[in-house]
């Protein structure tokens, strides 16, 4: 039995973010963990809802596309995050998301959590994380899942890559977090709490 993966991908007005980055991902996941040379082209498999609205394409696959769904997207507001030390692994974007959600879930009365290992600073359960030090926007050099937003942002120069430990959080002036469906979004009023 082979695990299932997930691409997520926005399409808003009709219009599919970022693809180009979803097909090398998945192609490079299915290569990686199921030796399939050949590429699928994603933009032949996306049929994007022609409303004008915000959509979360998810597609499940293995070796080969099993689902496509069209779910319209409402973004959540996330201001308050805890932090939470694992040793979670997640270097692929697995269907199977209950180690991270077991771990999200013993901090229940928060937005959401950003994992450290060893000091280190990872990702959140559902996004890339970045901090401003007044120049520079930094992600962390070794984040739990590398996002396509991400790879986008470093490709374009918009965030530089470095590790970041738990004991200079303070130090920055701005918190972001990164995803397909949210893009680049700065938190205003954050609080990050251990």
């Amino acid at each position: 039995m082979y695990p299932k993966l997930i691409e997520t991908i926005k399409i808003q007005n009709g219009t599919i973010g970022n693809l180009a980055y979803h097909n090398a991902r998945l192609n490079r996941t299915r290569r990686e963990l199921f030796g399939c040379f050949e590429p699928i082209d994603l933009h032949t498999h996306i049929a994007p809802p022609k409303a004008q609205q915000l959509y979360r394409c998810r597609i499940t696959y293995a070796q080969e596309i099993e689902t496509i769904e069209y779910i319209p997207y409402t973004p959540k507001e996330q201001k308050d995050f805890r932090v939470a030390q694992s040793d979670i692994c997640y270097p692929y974007k697995y269907a199977n998301r209950e180690t991270l959600d077991r771990l999200k879930a013993q901090f229940a009365h928060c937005d959401d959590i950003i994992v450290v290992h060893k000091g280190v600073l990872k990702d959140t359960t559902i996004a890339n994380i970045a901090f401003f030090d007044g120049k520079i926007w930094w992600t962390p050099k070794e984040p739990l899942l590398a996002g396509t937003m991400r790879q986008y942002l470093l490709d374009n120069r918009k965030i530089q890559a470095k590790e970041l430990k738990i004991d200079e959080i303070s130090s920055y002036h701005g918190f972001a977090i990164m995803n397909a469906m949210v893009g680049f979004k700065v938190i205003k009023d954050y609080t990050i709490r251990s």
